[in-house]
């Protein structure tokens, strides 16, 4: 029998409201993340950068992700969704406040230290967002309902870059003065905004009631314990070289944008018009997502992700040869490319696991920190052989893509390949 002095609990918000304030945490990791392709010609301006130098940015951020992970997945089951979300934003928060002194300090060392930890937050959210999705409903609409909310990431990821152009990449801001310490001050109000509102964003899930589960019933890395066995499995341990080289792929050309639209004979000038350009490659993405998702129904996912990749290699070498005012369009044309591409590599490479697909899906998405790796080997090659030269990297990186696809549409059986969707089992 309850006590009379016991509090009656809040009522828990409904899982569709649940899933609109995930879908809100995914336009802001998509956001933040976006943001990155801003900071990378503007650093290289302001600290005088080589591109490889200036690659550091993306290789700091996403290296968090084959950091972080495992442990954040530990973290999830040990507090639960709703407090390592909270936990998420404030850890985030605390990355973006580390830019304060990073610029006071006008150390691009510092700069890197607080981007690790802001996507050391990012990493946290996604790894505790993709299983608390997972859990709100019945598992075999799980798929449907993390790509729905994904969704919000790719608009994250359209509106971040024209909107920091207004604020960061201002010109009467980034020219102010030749040694660049007005330069780095400019991403003090944004940053600060971000952070600010990450802090009180983590404060209200704190507070609120969430329905879940018990976090260790959940947890994306609880099965883990044995490795080897899973790698036996050629689609999961060829997806894994696929979804690094995608997710590499799709960062190294979002990093170069700007400074191949600024420093090619485009017609663009400065790095605040060019970033608005960027739009055109996330938001196509973005709609991409929506073909595909339509595409999928009538063609096979190894198909269609040869189909895809075969596509932006075409395009890349293709805008080697052309003149850079066709040959930008190109470049932002290999959005729509990747659009179908992660969650197809995913599914193809879990297909066949059974009952195991939920320790496969955790194993390969460690592979996200090939973020940090191409856009490194492209600002190297840049600083070697010229910014267009350098867009051969990502072109490799699809030829592999597009073979991994013709490899599972020749060998994996059609039904294995499309039902092998995350929490399936």
């Amino acid at each position: 029998m309850a006590s009379p002095h016991d509090a009656p609990s809040p009522p828990e918000p409904s899982a569709n409201r649940v899933l609109a304030m995930l879908a809100t945490l995914f336009f802001a990791m998509g956001l933040i993340t976006s943001l990155n392709d801003i900071l990378v010609p503007h650093f290289k301006a302001a600290f005088d950068l080589t591109y490889r130098d200036a690659a550091l940015i993306q290789s700091s951020f996403f290296a968090a992700y084959f950091v972080v992970s495992f442990p954040a997945g530990q973290y999830t089951a040990r507090v639960g969704y709703r407090r390592a979300l909270a936990s998420s934003l404030w850890l985030a928060g605390l990355g973006c406040a580390l830019f304060f002194p990073a610029a006071a300090l006008v150390s691009y060392p510092c700069f890197l230290a607080a981007l690790f930890v802001l996507a050391s937050g990012i990493t946290l959210l996604q790894v505790s967002v993709n299983a608390y999705v997972e859990t709100l409903g019945t598992r075999g609409a799980a798929a449907s309902r993390l790509t729905l909310v994904q969704a919000f990431n790719s608009l994250g990821t359209t509106v971040g870059p024209p909107l920091a152009a207004l604020w960061i990449l201002a010109p009467h801001v980034t020219s102010a003065t030749p040694g660049g310490a007005h330069a780095v001050d400019s991403v003090r109000g944004p940053y600060g905004l971000i952070a600010a509102v990450l802090v009180l964003g983590g404060a209200v899930l704190w507070r609120l009631t969430l329905p879940e589960q018990r976090a260790g019933d959940a947890s994306p890395h609880g099965m883990l314990g044995n490795v080897r066995s899973l790698l036996a499995h050629r689609p999961l341990r060829y997806g894994i070289v696929a979804l690094f080289l995608y997710v590499g792929a799709e960062v190294s050309i979002g990093s170069f944008l700007i400074v191949y639209l600024t420093q090619t004979a485009t017609g663009i000038a400065g790095h605040a018009h060019a970033s608005r350009y960027l739009a055109f490659y996330w938001g196509g993405a973005m709609v991409g997502r929506f073909i595909g998702a339509w595409l999928l129904r009538k063609v096979s996912p190894g198909r269609m992700l040869s189909l895809c990749a075969l596509y932006n290699v075409l395009l890349l070498l293709a805008s080697l040869a052309l003149p850079a005012s066709l040959a930008m369009w190109l470049l932002l044309a290999c959005g729509l490319g990747n659009a179908i591409m992660f969650p197809t590599i995913f599914s193809l490479s879990v297909g066949g696991l059974g009952a195991r697909v939920s320790e496969g899906g955790g194993l390969i998405c460690m592979a996200i920190v090939g973020g940090a790796v191409l856009p490194y080997l492209q600002g190297a090659l840049a600083d070697g052989l010229g910014i267009v030269l350098s867009f051969l990297v990502p072109a490799g990186a699809y030829c592999y893509i597009a073979g991994f696809g013709a490899w599972c549409a020749r060998t994996m059986p059609e039904s294995e390949a499309t039902h092998a969707t995350p929490g399936k089992t």
